[in-house]
């Protein structure tokens, strides 16, 4: 079924190819139905599984982990794992910026 009508805003729904990105990665321009009034980008599900098999293919699936906080004297520290610190070029003795975003979330800037 074709959709004509945006569900979020009642805005007009137009058909175009989209620029995708992964991590900042670019997987590829591909269909999608835009909403012209608030920008809502919705892909079918066959482009959705090529997107998913192209993100793969790259290795960039799954590159989230669960770690554990360490202690390294007095101070705390936390550990990457190789699949991630291979993909951003991570090497040791590396000077990163650590900060907290929220009482939830911690970034970590290269």
């Amino acid at each position: 079924m074709e959709r004509k009508i945006c569900e979020e805003c009642g805005g007009k729904i137009i058909k175009k190819k989209v620029d995708h990105y992964y991590l900042e990665e670019f997987i590829g321009n591909f269909p999608a139905e835009v909403c012209q009034k608030c920008g809502e980008v919705v892909f079918d599900e066959d482009v959705s599984r090529t997107m998913t098999r192209i993100v793969k293919e790259k290795g960039l699936w799954g590159l989230s982990a669960k770690t554990k906080i360490g202690k390294v004297g007095s101070s705390l520290d936390v550990k990457i794992n190789k699949k991630i610190s291979t993909f951003l070029n991570l090497k040791k003795g590396e000077e990163v910026t650590i900060y907290p975003e929220s009482k939830n979330k911690i970034v970590i800037s290269i």
